[in-house]
């Protein structure tokens, strides 16, 4: 016979109670229905949305809700198709291929929240929550051949001579930049993605050819590191500095030169100055200054990633405002839009997607007029990147030497010395 004192049959009862307490909060109430009514309504209401822009003779209404044409827009629902097809059950139909990938583009176009879109499409937000990260992976892993790095050396003396006709620089074989992409501020992130202009980020590094294309993009690093750090965490940086991918040899500029000069990436002064970059001398150049000149036909020649970025968040909103998802998931988004500028770029929705314009242009005396993008204001999610100067080796700096003396007596811009 075992005798019970009352403290311990106070301790036993309090632990049944907590006890107790635990198991009723497990407990799962009984689900009134499978999915709200309202969405039991998608077939009536969210595809007859489809049903009623593509049965309108006008073209204008497909192009500014998915931002591309009707054409394109089948073509990528062709591509992506097996990849995103779901099945119907006995319990209800499946979301059709159709409406997953307009929901995705018009996500991407407006950066409007989960809870619009699903009054808009009357399709729930935790459907929508997987749709958008299936969609954004299946056009990254469609798109590969719209964006990629050349492999042979053919295709990167195409993109050089591409730079020397539109921008008269020579042995330039893209620009690069980094931009904060902003977050709101992650689910137990700490300060992982937490940077040193006190917001959440992640960042986006691209390089962009004379055509206002990406031949490389990469997204993920946490928003501290600045643009060069950027760089070298990059598998571009890393190929680089393998020697992997068969950049020109250096060549002379012109007969009778001696001096051989590398091909480089365009940066801006955050960069380093070596044999894989070229940048801009630091500080304030005098007026009409030689390292002015200089100064100018670079960022001339850079105001194709800049009118990149500035397209890519004008047409793909979602990178106008700080978007409002994890880490993980935002960079697929970003990515995203990437190749989706590419494909447009180089599909029959060209000429709507960046119509006369769009980009900086230049008048006969070198003045600029601004691209339409320019007219949205500045973006609160396409954020600089920090800027730190780099010290540049001595042989690299006598090589921009070089190339400034070229500038200046033998490929001179009769107005360079203005601006």
């Amino acid at each position: 016979m075992f005798l019970v004192t009352p403290s311990a049959a106070l301790a036993f009862a309090t632990i049944t109670v907590i006890f107790l307490r635990k198991k009723k909060k497990k407990s799962k109430t009984r689900r009134r229905w499978w999915s709200r009514q309202i969405f039991h309504r998608r077939s009536q209401y969210g595809n007859r949305l489809l049903r009623d822009m593509t049965a309108e003779p006008c073209e204008d209404i497909i192009r500014n809700f998915t931002r591309m044409t009707t054409q394109d827009f089948e073509h990528v629902m062709s591509l992506i198709e097996p990849k995103i097809r779901r099945m119907d059950t006995n319990m209800r139909e499946a979301i059709t291929v159709k409406e997953r990938l307009t929901l995705c583009l018009r996500f991407l176009a407006t950066g409007d929240s989960y809870t619009s879109l699903q009054y808009l499409f009357k399709i729930s937000k935790s459907a929508i929550s997987r749709i958008i990260p299936e969609v954004c992976d299946a056009l990254i892993e469609s798109f590969q051949e719209y964006v990629k790095v050349p492999s042979t050396t053919e295709e990167w003396l195409q993109i050089s001579a591409e730079f020397e006709r539109k921008w008269q620089i020579p042995h330039i074989i893209g620009a690069i930049d980094g931009k904060h992409v902003v977050l709101q501020a992650p689910i137990n992130s700490g300060t992982e993605h937490y940077n040193y202009k006190h917001f959440f980020s992640i960042v986006l590094f691209a390089l962009v050819d004379a055509d206002y294309n990406f031949i490389y993009a990469d997204v993920g690093c946490h928003g501290r590191i600045s643009d060069g750090g950027v760089f070298k965490n990059t598998t571009l940086y890393k190929k680089l500095e393998g020697r992997e991918l068969k950049i020109p040899q250096p060549e002379v500029l012109q007969i009778p030169y001696s001096i051989e000069v590398l091909y480089y990436i365009l940066g801006d002064k955050a960069f380093a100055l070596n044999e894989y970059t070229m940048k801009p001398f630091d500080g304030d150049p005098e007026p009409r200054s030689a390292e002015l000149v200089f100064n100018y036909r670079l960022s001339r020649a850079r105001r194709v990633v800049e009118n990149a970025f500035g397209i890519l968040s004008s047409v793909f909103r979602v990178l106008r405002k700080p978007i409002l998802l994890e880490p993980k998931i935002a960079t697929k988004v970003t990515l995203a839009t990437i190749y989706l500028h590419n494909f447009l770029r180089k599909r029959t929705s060209r000429a709507t997607y960046t119509p006369p314009g769009s980009f900086d242009t230049e008048t006969q005396n070198g003045a600029i007029i601004d691209g339409r993008w320019r007219n949205d204001g500045p973006t609160t999610s396409l954020m600089p990147t920090r800027n730190i100067p780099r010290r540049s080796s001595r042989h690299h700096t006598n090589v921009r030497l070089h190339i400034v003396n070229h500038f200046i007596w033998n490929d001179p811009l009769p107005w360079q010395e203005n601006y």
